[in-house]
């Protein structure tokens, strides 16, 4: 019974729905039964009355709302400020003047390297570079120092420091590093590593170092002073000595590098020992590397004589801070910018080319040189030519 009535209010419900959905006006005229079943059935048409507004359609789709674009003004665009790619200051490389044909020059680098005992067949970086220039026209020596974080052009690797050179490819590309960068062409190289340094000033019982300028600094733990003034050193002095760089400087080092050269060069070269080339030669050729033979070594001899007696003739020139600058590289190195044109002034008087080169004469001009002979000291002492084999000792 209770779903009878339940079904009865649902049918109620929905034909109200349906009558108000489709007229307002059939609700408010009611219909009898009896009329109905007398209607004959006619299509439903329903008329509006006078003056109503129109019913909207439900759901009708509402057209978007338009938007005022108002022209005549343009439309911002963003455009990124250009970062230019860091690249060192020494980008603008000119050809050096050329001085590997000059007679009567010699000119070997000197160089440190830090290898020790247990490390075989690597090539590591020179830390230590010397180019010693032999001039028997001048009957001098002269030892140029460069700094190893030089920042030059590394042949065929582009900008790198100077101390790389012989580590991407030996004494052939460090030779031509020397001849595109500073217009100098090495003839030979002696090179020396800690451990056979060590046994060098050993076989000399130590060196007599002329210290320039008081060093402090920590050796083994312990704060050490070698104080200025004539100082005798063991061979384990000495390398602490040309090492250390703590408190000081590179620039620092190099002329305490030369230092300990000028000793070494003060207890070899005697007349005694001149003498005793070939035998000295034998001896010490297996403590370095070297492309020299005897044969190169003999024509030195007199000039060594030379130097013997009178050790002024050793001259020092150094590439030092009045002619570098510090930069950082994009990738974070600290290293020295070299005044390319300063450095070729020093290599020019490293080879005795600061004075004026004679110029030959006009024959019909009046010669007004000096017809007296030079002193015989001056006058080059050429060694009688030896016959030898060619030889080379490997280097690594």
């Amino acid at each position: 019974m209770n779903r009878i009535v339940t079904r009865m209010i649902l049918l109620i419900l929905l034909t109200s729905l349906v009558a108000g959905c489709a007229s307002p006006t059939l609700l408010s005229k009611p219909v009898s039964v009896a009329a109905k079943s007398n209607q004959v059935a006619t299509p439903l048409i329903v008329q509006a009355q006078p003056g109503s507004a129109p019913t909207p359609t439900p759901f009708q789709p509402i057209p978007p709302t338009p938007v005022y674009l108002p022209t005549g003004i343009p439309t911002p665009t963003f455009t990124p400020t250009p970062i230019a790619t860091p690249t060192s200051p020494i980008d603008a490389f000119l050809a050096p003047e050329q001085y590997d044909q000059l007679p009567g020059r010699m000119n070997i680098l000197l160089l440190g390297m830090d290898q020790r005992r247990w490390q075989k067949g690597i090539r590591y970086r020179t830390d230590t570079i010397i180019l010693a220039t032999f001039n028997k026209e001048s009957g001098t020596v002269t030892l140029t120092s460069f700094p190893r974080d030089l920042f030059i052009n590394i042949p065929g690797r582009g900008q790198d420091r100077i101390n790389t050179a012989w580590e991407y490819g030996g004494f052939p590309l460090l030779q031509q590093t020397f001849k595109e960068n500073f217009g100098i062409n090495p003839d030979h190289f002696v090179l020396i590593n800690f451990n056979n340094f060590k046994q060098f000033v050993d076989e000399l019982e130590g060196l007599d170092v002329k210290v320039g300028q008081e060093v402090s600094d920590y050796r083994e733990g312990y704060w050490t002073t070698i104080h200025k003034g004539m100082v005798h050193m063991d061979a384990d002095t000495v390398l602490w000595y040309v090492r250390s760089r703590k408190t000081t400087n590179d620039f620092a080092r190099n002329k305490r590098q030369q230092e300990v050269l000028q000793a070494i060069l003060d207890e070899v070269l005697t007349f005694e020992n001149v003498l005793r080339v070939p035998e000295l030669y034998d001896i010490y050729k297996d403590m370095v590397w070297t492309d020299m033979t005897l044969g190169d070594v003999l024509p030195l001899v007199p000039l060594a004589a030379k130097i013997a007696s009178d050790t002024s003739r050793i001259k020092h020139l150094y590439i030092g801070p009045n002619i570098v600058s510090d930069w950082i590289t994009p990738a974070g190195a600290m290293v020295l910018l070299p005044d390319l044109a300063s450095i070729r002034k020093i290599i020019k008087k490293s080879q005795n080319m600061t004075a004026p080169q004679p110029v030959e004469q006009d024959s019909a001009a009046p010669d007004t040189s000096s017809t007296e002979p030079p002193p015989a000291e001056l006058l080059p002492t050429e060694a009688a030519p030896i016959e030898l084999p060619v030889q080379s000792t490997p280097y690594p």
